[in-house]
């Protein structure tokens, strides 16, 4: 299970009621609002933001068989909750010039995975959830700073989690669903090497750090990217090239990413359901 597979759990009738519920998510972030929302959420761990009731919803979702059409389904609700992300940032216009045609132009490839993905997905594509991003940040569109943090988490959670999805596709017969997986997967790695560039960032993830300005909270995004073992081989420390330069451990981590865990993308998934 992984980020895309909560998502849909979280978006059946009886898990979004239940997140609504006494002592829920919102009643937890309405009890941190006490202590100034912005700050408390980005210094208290996700974990801490979850309801038993969600928790039960998730470990449910777990049993749930995943196919390749199951693939496609958990990819239309992330696509459909960075479109929602994007199209509210444009809606509010609070972003300068050069920031809205960079937004507007992912908002674009964001309907357009939507557009594909529910007319691959047969007999019915999923509804789309819920969202609330202001609950956990309130400022996300009303200060560029935290929108494009959030964003940066977004894209590079999805990246991250359509890998996950790989184990899904084992068959020649799955191909068609595969690449179509594929195509949205990279031109989501593009977005989240365009949105932390213009942060002033690497456009790759080094070792498990998350970036200047990101708040604490968004740490779980970028846990286990330090990772330098892949297949049984350490990259680090490798000669490489003609000069036999070693590589450093931290180019070892920035070739590869890992694919998100069930309990890594479902802490950060529920932030963003209402």
């Amino acid at each position: 299970m992984n980020i895309l597979k909560f998502l849909e759990s979280l978006a059946s009738e009886g898990t979004v009621e239940s997140l609504n519920t006494k002592g829920s998510r919102r009643d937890s972030l309405s009890q941190l609002g006490k202590m100034g929302a912005t700050a408390a959420v980005a210094a208290v761990p996700f974990s801490m933001l979850f309801s038993q009731k969600a928790a039960a919803a998730t470990t449910a979702a777990a049993a749930v068989a995943e196919t390749p059409t199951d693939s496609l389904k958990l990819a239309l609700t992330l696509e459909y909750l960075e479109d929602e992300f994007y199209r509210i940032a444009l809606e509010r216009d609070f972003l300068d010039a050069e920031q809205t045609t960079i937004v507007e132009q992912i908002s674009k490839h964001e309907a357009a995975h939507v557009a594909l993905l529910r007319g691959a997905i047969t007999p019915t594509p999923p509804a789309k959830p819920t969202f609330d991003f202001e609950g956990p940040f309130p400022d996300v569109f009303s200060n560029p700073a935290t929108f494009f943090a959030v964003a940066q988490a977004l894209e590079d959670t999805g990246v991250r989690a359509y890998k996950g999805q790989a184990g899904n596709f084992p068959n020649a017969a799955d191909k068609a669903l595969l690449t179509i997986a594929l195509q949205i997967h990279s031109v989501e790695a593009r977005h989240a090497s365009m949105i932390r560039r213009y942060r002033g960032l690497k456009g790759w993830i080094t070792g498990s750090e998350r970036g200047a300005g990101m708040p604490e909270a968004t740490q779980p995004v970028y846990n286990r990217e330090n990772e330098t073992v892949q297949a049984g081989f350490n990259t680090a420390n490798v000669a490489a090239g003609s000069g036999n330069r070693p590589i450093p451990a931290s180019a070892g981590s920035e070739s590869f990413d890992e694919p998100i865990t069930t309990a890594e993308a479902t802490t950060i998934a529920s932030l963003f359901i209402a």
